[in-house]
């Protein structure tokens, strides 16, 4: 079904590819070969693990990846550029010593910024005290009109996932990647690895594939209601 989707999305991007113009900073780009640049960050990695599954005790870090990679898929089959912050289990501060975290924020903040992209998706998992909690949940930066109405359509088509069907809204995050993303951005935590039913979703390859799909989908929605991109089912 994701393939079919995928595929679908891709010949509705070149029909309309002729007609793009340049709508709430998206870049028409007619002499480039991609229409849309997005960068997808994969939180974590290296020492910095993230969270972890209260049954598994699964690293978010691996998790995140994984996640990360099959929403390369869709974006890429879909005829965008997909920059990745990390494409392995490696973060990105290069050496050990110093502040780390702050290094490796810092060089995302590089890649994106080279990249100059026209969305951004973070991609974490979740954890809370309360073990009950659970469901996907988006976050954008405050006061950004453009990343509030991109985290909605993201959260939009999260809630509708059968598995994980959920009244989540999406809120307000303070956080680095989305602070410093030029560009619609949104961080997408999919589930949270405190809760049994989440983490057991999460750690099957075939559902985070799925979420990613579900992801990207809500990303095109966004696209679609700028006039961007074309609406998919």
């Amino acid at each position: 079904m994701r393939k079919k989707v995928v595929i679908v999305a891709f010949a509705l991007f070149f029909l309309a590819a002729s007609a793009l113009v340049s709508a709430g900073g998206i870049k028409a780009a007619a002499k480039e070969k991609h229409f849309f640049t997005v960068v997808i960050d994969a939180g974590h990695g290296g020492i910095d693990g993230g969270v972890t599954g209260a049954t598994t005790g699964i690293a978010e870090s691996e998790l995140n990846l994984s996640v990360a990679k099959f929403l390369k898929e869709d974006f890429a089959a879909a005829g965008f550029k997909v920059v990745m912050t990390r494409t392995s289990s490696a973060a990105l501060y290069g050496y050990l010593g110093g502040s780390l975290k702050k290094r490796d924020m810092q060089n995302r903040k590089r890649v994106i910024e080279k990249a100059s992209p026209d969305l951004v998706i973070s991609i974490h998992m979740n954890k809370c005290p309360i073990p009950s909690r659970r469901g996907a949940q988006v976050f954008y930066r405050a006061g950004d009109e453009r990343s509030i109405a991109l985290a909605a359509s993201v959260q939009d088509r999260l809630n509708k996932m059968e598995e994980a069907s959920r009244d989540c809204i999406s809120l307000v995050g303070d956080y680095y990647i989305l602070n410093v993303s030029p560009c619609p951005a949104a961080l997408v935590e999919c589930g949270f690895l405190s809760n049994a039913e989440d983490e057991k979703l999460l750690v099957s390859e075939s559902y985070r594939g799925k979420i990613a799909g579900v992801i990207f989908k809500g990303a095109i929605d966004y696209l679609a209601g700028i006039g961007a991109y074309p609406k998919i089912g």
